[in-house]
């Protein structure tokens, strides 16, 4: 496909995505069904234009004067990736499987992207109606921290050390071009290309031998800030497809004992088979059945509880970008009831003097320091661990991660503008014994 041709199909995936109100991968792969033609290089430029177009959504409509897929599209192009009018004008000239060309509007738009008038939601990239939180989050550095949240992620690895050293995963994938980690010492970061294309890590000897995981390094530093102790007895609560309950069990050394477990059986399926290839040998995975409990028999006894609870994911908007533009303000309470419901009952397997971890992959004080402060008053056996204290699991590293991140009395948050990552929260407290 052509770049022109490539840029027409984008318009066409983003008018489904708007009339059918459906995730943008639904859509690329149903496109990608029906146009057999693409190659995997057509398929991923196509996917790369579609999530720069949605990570700059607002500011591309607001350049454009219009939400049609056409627009923000060509917006896109002019605001997230710098092309001037005529680089634009020579993709969308009309030629065959073009765009039509641009008329006298678009043109003079185009010329002129100025954002210095816009509001804040719009110069950062996130939904008006979330403006009271960033505002009250982030003051006026909240257009910032909006675009650093609309801005491409790298691709982040996490060394398995159950099967080899940093260095030597370096080592195998050496052609790719990693770089260490700012903060985690597991972390490997591989930049994209111009166009947003991911290399294909899955396919990579490294990864297959169970040498290498695909997590993002915020995500690997809520592990270590946990500080699972090898010998002693854990419970990965939220543990989903398992990618925390990997890191802790190399994190414990695949000593003691580490207890998986997820309330949607079907978010368990592909924790199995990633816990054979990654040699994890002391996991049992604590499936649900029925009204049964069972966990029942760990009541009390857990050395750590990990709570890697369900949110509304704007931590993750750099991979999820059209997630921020589906998500409701009513989404958000039911998500806002479930984290209180299950961080009570991650409170009933912590032992005396035993630690709880509470971890989000959001930005909202609503599910992060608002959730801790209500838990405390609930349980006032528990108290927060000051994110001083924690942040050393990680060594000298955690001392600038303080500094960098933003720390309150209920934990620690990471963003992407702060410390390069995801956005996630950390909040540690302990059980008094």
């Amino acid at each position: 496909m052509t770049p022109a041709a490539r840029l027409s199909a984008a318009i066409e995936i983003l008018a489904d995505i708007a009339t059918k109100r459906r995730p943008a991968a639904e859509s690329l792969k149903e496109w990608g069904q029906t146009h057999r033609f693409a190659g995997s290089g057509d398929r991923a430029a196509l996917a790369g234009l579609v999530y720069d177009t949605l990570r700059r959504r607002a500011s591309a409509a607001y350049v454009m004067g219009s939400e049609e897929p056409r627009a923000l599209v060509l917006g896109m192009l002019a605001v997230m990736r710098g092309l001037d009018v005529d680089a634009i004008s020579h993709l969308a000239d009309g030629a065959r499987f073009a765009p039509a060309p641009l008329s006298a509007d678009e043109r003079a738009r185009l010329a002129a992207p100025d954002l210095s008038a816009a509001p804040d939601w719009v110069k950062g990239d996130y939904p008006e109606w979330l403006e009271p939180e960033f505002s009250a989050l982030f003051g006026e550095a909240r257009a910032e921290e909006g675009r650093a949240l609309a801005a491409r992620a790298p691709v982040d690895l996490r060394v398995n050390t159950l099967a080899g050293s940093p260095e030597e995963a370096a080592a195998e994938i050496a052609h790719l071009a990693p770089r260490p980690g700012r903060w985690s010492p597991l972390a490997l970061r591989i930049d994209l290309d111009a166009d947003g294309k991911s290399p294909p890590i899955t396919a990579e000897p490294a990864f297959v031998k169970g040498l290498l995981e695909v997590q993002d390094e915020g995500s690997q530093i809520a592990a270590i800030l946990a500080a699972p102790v090898p010998g002693s007895q854990v419970l990965d609560l939220c543990a989903g497809a398992g990618g925390k309950t990997l890191e802790l069990a190399a994190l414990m050394d695949n000593k003691g004992q580490l207890y998986a477990h997820d309330a949607d059986i079907r978010r368990l399926k592909p924790i199995h088979e990633r816990l054979q290839r990654a040699h994890v040998r002391n996991a049992q995975v604590r499936a649900p059945r029925g009204k049964a409990d069972v966990l029942g028999d760990l009541e009390g006894r857990m050395d750590l509880v990990l709570v890697d609870a369900p949110c509304s994911g704007t931590g993750t908007w750099r991979r999820n970008p059209d997630a921020k533009w589906r998500m409701r303000p009513g989404s958000l309470k039911e998500r806002l009831a479930a984290q209180a419901e299950i961080l009570t009952d991650a409170a009933r397997f912590v032992r005396p003097g035993g630690r709880l971890a509470y971890v989000t992959c959001s930005l909202l004080d609503a599910e992060n320091g608002a959730q801790i402060r209500a838990f405390v008053d609930r349980h006032p056996d528990f108290s927060v661990i000051p994110a001083a204290e924690t942040v050393l699991a990680l060594g000298t590293p955690g001392l600038a991660l303080k500094e960098a991140g933003r720390t309150t009395t209920e934990g620690l948050l990471l963003t992407p503008r702060s410390t390069g990552t995801d956005g996630f929260f950390i909040s540690i407290l302990a059980r008094a014994g």
